[in-house]
């Protein structure tokens, strides 16, 4: 077993289609801003430097909320409005999964 705490990094082909078992969880690293109460637990939230809410990250980057195991979300039905917002599969999560040979360090 290896001592990186970094998650183990398998190229996805171009145009491989995206769904639950391929999705790669790139979104979870993006800065998540709480901007409305959907019952995220208080041992999610930080506060960034100007005093707003965002969704905790752990030191390797990654959402304090994904399960490194599964790659899916563990409040899932309490999840920011952002998340909720950014749907698997639209443009923006493309670009995202475009960046995943930066994504992943």
């Amino acid at each position: 077993m290896s001592n990186d705490p970094h998650i183990p990094h398998t190229q996805l082909a171009e145009d491989a289609p995206v769904s639950c078992s391929t999705c790669a969880a790139c979104c979870c690293q993006l800065e998540v801003m709480l901007i409305t109460d959907t019952g995220v637990p208080e041992r999610f939230i930080d506060n960034d430097d100007w005093g707003g809410q965002v969704m905790r990250r752990l030191d390797d980057g990654w959402c304090a909320a994904l399960d490194r195991d599964t790659m899916r979300c563990t409040i899932y039905e309490l999840r920011p409005l952002i998340c909720r917002e950014f749907e698997m599969g639209a443009p923006e999560c493309l670009d995202e999964r475009r960046g995943l040979d930066t994504i992943y360090r």
